[in-house]
């Protein structure tokens, strides 16, 4: 597996898995944080069997 930031080579066994580095762990937190990453669909609540009175 790659790294999903620099894309340098990651094994499962690895501290920062699925990163290679802290430094790339931080820059995906980041990205979550300025908003970079999108959730790409609305969560719409499950229906629900029970009728409202």
């Amino acid at each position: 597996m790659n790294c999903p930031i620099c894309k340098k080579p990651v094994e499962l066994t690895d501290a920062e898995f699925p990163f290679c580095s802290e430094r790339c762990r931080l820059i995906d937190l980041g990205n979550w944080a300025l908003e970079r990453y999108v959730i790409s669909e609305p969560v719409e609540p499950e229906p629900s069997d029970e009728k409202e009175d």
